[in-house]
């Protein structure tokens, strides 16, 4: 078990699978190779901090506060971010599997994707303005009535857009994948 209140600590190798951790407050810590599988944190204010090599699938995120937050390599699968303290809310994903995840109705503008599986991944009415999308599969991923206004999609793939429905005016795709924004006629392109 660790303090539910911490500054500048690291956490390494721990294990706090289906613990409850309500209204912890964590500023500038590092979460190493830690696994926190079905963990309950709700209100707890994550500030500065980082994620690595963390399992963190399943967790409990109402009303958490996620302010300049970093996840490298995590394993964050079937979260539910739309559930988060939207209040400054700042993160930041390397090399992470956030397939089945929720990002519903967030207003994330801004935010860092590299690397990222993006599968099945809710994004409706979510605001992605200004995101950095850089090698990112979204294979099944729903996009509806959500702002892309100058999002960089150059490097990603098996993404699947509505320019009708989804607001992409000066959003960047490469030539390769722009067929993505086709989807929806059912058409085959040679």
């Amino acid at each position: 078990m660790i303090e539910k209140v911490a500054d500048n600590k690291t956490f390494k190798n721990i294990d706090l699978s289906k613990e409850q951790f309500v209204n912890g407050e964590f500023d500038s810590c590092i979460f190493e190779k830690c696994s926190f599988s079905e963990t309950n944190f709700a209100s707890t204010v994550f500030l500065d901090c980082e994620f690595v090599d963390c399992n963190l699938s399943n967790v409990n995120l109402e009303k958490v506060s996620f302010q300049h937050t970093y996840f490298k390599r995590c394993k964050l699968l079937g979260l539910v971010f739309s559930d988060c303290n939207q209040f400054l809310i700042s993160m930041k994903f390397e090399d992470c599997v956030l397939s089945f995840s929720s990002f519903y109705k967030l207003k994330i503008k801004g935010t860092k994707f590299t690397n990222c599986n993006l599968q099945e991944v809710d994004f409706v009415e979510t605001d992605l303005s200004n995101a950095i999308f850089e090698n990112c599969d979204f294979k099944r991923a729903v996009f509806e009535r959500t702002n892309l206004q100058k999002a960089d999609f150059k490097t990603s793939f098996n993404y699947s857009l509505d320019p009708e429905i989804n607001n992409i005016k000066k959003a960047e795709f490469s030539m390769n994948s722009v067929v993505g924004l086709l989807d929806k006629y059912d058409i085959v392109i040679e």
